[in-house]
């Protein structure tokens, strides 16, 4: 209920917010004014840590202790991620206040909300030496520029401090858990970043997902990271793919075309369809090989590229043994339109791979590659900065050339 307060009892805390429309989580650091010492007192999805606030996947983590003395509330802010969509469109959502172990000390419904999109969930404020938290459930009608502008976070001199990039909403999202759609929306936000960087927001793509099965990726598979691979690709398709959906094969010697992978069912699909061995919905994995062979999954993709412009996502950890023949087929296929993104997983050999930027007769540079030794230490920042660093320019090259409209 609006209003209610209570004290904390930990010094390291986590506020969320769950249920109601897709939101994006951020929050403000003022003084007893009620203003910002300076933007870097506020804290999003651009700018996820400030002292003593820090934005995760989980929420906005607290140390209470780190906070500094002239900053005497901390309000945590949700704003609906989808253009025009209000917080009246869904249930109420649900603040909640839990230590770091995950133990909930507060909960609060955020009832009562109309058509406000910007809404103050709750504050963390000091009493003395305590701090202590308040359900706010306040509506801002002016919207989030208004928020962050009352609040003396400033827009007019730092327009990149506040500026939300324009994300896609495919189908599939609704169903997602409050926190799926939080992380999934978070990494949205960093592709469409690059896109914006790269003059190329609003580009449509179709995107095409190559993974390695090749026995040498045996500790990729068992610990689970082509399955993390998978799901952090599935914001890409969301921004590019007109329909937000992945294209998906497995290649070793031979390969298998997979069904498509959606935003509701990343999770599932990569349970199901991840295997290097056994029989697996049908399809005979061993049969595929344990060995590499890239030309036959090539020829495959470019067997299905039309005249819409296509992105083929393509993860390995080596191999690439028939240099020449992959070399004139990257020739022959640069009169296509695809661009063919290579990703090196570890630190083996990626012959061919490494020489693709210098390779010679081709209409447009089509293709890339970079080579990451371990993927979970990087970023989704950095990751899709590196992913989508040679795509835009391809676009533009590829449209000179007449290679597509």
């Amino acid at each position: 209920m609006k209003g209610q307060n209570a004290g904390l009892a930990s010094a390291e805390v986590v506020l969320s917010v769950r249920g109601g429309v897709a939101a994006d989580l951020s929050a403000l650091l003022v003084t007893d004014a009620g203003k910002v010492r300076s933007d870097a007192d506020f804290v999003f999805f651009n700018q996820p840590q400030a002292p003593g606030v820090r934005l995760t996947g989980a929420g906005l983590e607290v140390s209470l202790a780190a906070v500094p003395g002239e900053i005497a509330q901390i309000r945590a802010v949700i704003t609906a991620a989808a253009a025009g969509e209000t917080f009246a469109s869904a249930d109420s959502p649900v603040a909640t206040v839990t230590d770091r172990a995950g133990n909930v000390l507060h909960e609060y419904v955020i009832d009562g909300l109309d058509r406000e999109s910007v809404v103050i969930a709750l504050e963390l404020y000091r009493r003395g030496e305590q701090w202590k938290v308040r359900a706010v459930g306040q509506g801002y009608a002016g919207g989030f520029a208004d928020l962050v502008t009352d609040h003396g976070v400033s827009v007019d001199d730092e327009p990149d401090v506040v500026a939300v990039p324009e994300v896609r909403t495919v189908p599939g999202e609704a169903a997602l858990s409050f926190e799926k759609r939080q992380k999934l929306d978070m990494r949205k936000r960093e592709v469409a970043k690059v896109l914006i960087d790269k003059s190329a927001l609003g580009a449509r793509a179709r995107v095409v997902l190559v993974i390695d099965k090749t026995g040498s990726m045996q500790k990729m598979y068992s610990g689970a990271t082509v399955h993390r691979v998978v799901e952090r690709m599935i914001p890409v398709a969301t921004q590019l793919d007109d329909d937000g959906t992945l294209e998906a094969y497995l290649y070793a010697l031979s390969y298998t075309k997979l069904p498509d992978i959606t935003v509701a069912g990343g999770e599932q699909w990569a349970k199901t369809y991840l295997h290097l061995k056994g029989t697996h919905q049908g399809i005979d994995y061993d049969a595929i090989g344990g060995r590499n062979d890239e030309l036959p999954i090539m020829r495959a993709v470019i067997d299905t590229l039309t005249t819409e412009p296509t992105l083929v996502l393509f993860f390995t950890d080596g191999g690439f043994a028939k240099k020449r023949e992959i070399a004139a087929l990257m020739r022959e296929a640069a009169q296509l339109p695809a661009f063919w993104q290579f990703i090196g997983l570890g630190t083996a050999n990626f012959g061919v791979l490494r020489t693709l930027d210098e390779l010679d007769g081709r209409v447009v540079d089509n293709a890339g590659f970079f080579a990451l030794d371990d993927i979970d230490r990087v970023d989704d920042a950095e990751l899709y900065r590196r992913l989508l660093a040679e795509f835009p320019d391809w676009l533009r090259a590829a449209r000179a050339a007449g290679i597509i409209r």
